[in-house]
């Protein structure tokens, strides 16, 4: 059985995968402009013990996008009607990214801060499933 990714401070991620349908759909609605497409789960915590409860949403929306153009794009997300996450950052998917340039999942953080994000004309509904990953 695989192991759980470890977060970025040790300890496992809590989060929400998507439905495999729902990344489909994405995928053709906004192709990924790098190399390297991750595309697959929105981050609620990092550094989580096993005994991390789980959220208990399974729904969000995706209400925009950002991409440096030096190698990262991410989708913005909205659970619950919040793009806040507890820790003050943004919920999001990371997209795609160029790992041969250096990048990383995690710098997706920094672009949606640092740089901002685009809003949608209209908001995307999506399914999540809770997961620790």
């Amino acid at each position: 059985m695989a192991q759980p990714e470890r977060g970025a401070g040790g300890g496992t991620v809590v989060g929400w995968k998507l439905d495999a349908s729902e990344r489909a759909a994405l995928l053709a609605r906004f192709p990924p402009r790098w190399p390297d497409t991750i595309a697959d789960h929105v981050t609620l915590r990092s550094g989580t013990d096993p005994g991390t409860p789980l959220p208990t949403v399974e729904a969000g929306e995706v209400v925009g996008w950002a991409d440096d153009g030096e190698g990262l794009q991410a989708l913005v997300v909205a659970i619950g009607g919040s793009t806040a996450r507890d820790d003050g950052s943004t919920y999001h998917i990371t997209w795609s990214l160029d790992r041969d340039a250096g990048r990383k999942p995690v710098e997706s953080n920094r672009l949606l801060a640092e740089r901002g994000w685009q809003r949608l004309d209209a908001p995307i509904p999506i399914r999540l499933r809770p997961a620790r990953f």
